[in-house]
């Protein structure tokens, strides 16, 4: 079990504030921020272990606050059990402790999404393409998320090529954050990688998690559609711009 001290609760508390702010505007971001400032502090395992509470959570909030529910879970429910199937496999990744590759890899193809279509115009998911689609995202997204303990890559440009509404993008994003977190917990326990003593530790960061979200959420109600969108990649940017950024600080300390 984690012997917090003082410095590390200040930066538990500090870093779900802050990562659950960053959700609450953009709907997602929230173990990105959470894994990439506290793998700084802790082992990776372990800091993905401290997210799966409040990130449950918070992805549970997001995910019954939106008006679409059945609807989304009716068109998304083949993405959804193929994220599960591969985060539960790809959890073994995590479990070795060796995600420098995947992290890096992550964020390029985080900076070239957001960067292309900022730039350029937005992506479309023909129609037609969907249900064959969906199934594929959510298995690399598994694959992903069991390797990084980030749930955003392809699920997240995905959702939103999908051309859905702001709110009803923000509660999809919920809902695959939901299945995703679920699946990550039991990966890790099936690999025997998931520190259940650190689960009170977990639970201490729901406060500061749902306090940055609400005040996440006061800011997203009060942007319109354009500006949302605009910031919503312009997120997507940061975040994986960080993840390019990690690996390379890390090789050049050592």
């Amino acid at each position: 079990m984690i012997d917090p001290p003082i410095f590390v609760l200040a930066a538990v508390t500090t870093t779900f504030f802050v990562a659950g702010l960053v959700k609450g505007v953009t709907g997602m971001g929230l173990p990105t921020v959470a894994m990439g400032v506290l793998g700084t502090l802790i082992s990776p395992v372990t800091a993905a272990a401290l997210l799966i509470v409040p990130s449950f959570v918070t992805n549970v909030w997001q995910l019954v606050s939106g008006p679409s529910f059945g609807q989304l879970a009716g068109r998304l429910w083949p993405m959804m059990l193929a994220t599960a199937v591969g985060t539960v496999g790809g959890a073994r990744l995590l479990a070795n402790g060796d995600t420098q590759v995947t992290t890096y890899a992550l964020g390029v193809a985080l900076v070239v999404y957001a960067a292309y279509t900022l730039l350029v115009r937005q992506l479309l998911v023909p129609q037609g393409y969907e249900r064959w689609l969906s199934p594929v995202i959510g298995l690399t997204t598994g694959v992903v998320t069991g390797g990084t303990g980030v749930f955003v890559i392809p699920a997240v440009p995905y959702l939103q090529a999908l051309g859905l509404e702001k709110n009803d993008l923000v509660q999809a994003l919920g809902l695959s954050f939901t299945i995703s977190t679920m699946a990550l917990a039991a990966g890790l326990a099936l690999h025997g990688a998931f520190p259940v003593d650190n689960l009170a530790m977990s639970a201490l960061a729901i406060a500061p998690a749902l306090a940055g979200m609400w005040a996440g959420q006061i800011i997203r109600n009060k942007v319109n559609p354009p500006t949302f969108r605009r910031w919503f990649l312009i997120g997507l940017f940061l975040l994986g711009a960080e993840m390019i950024a990690k690996p390379l600080l890390s090789d050049v300390a050592l």
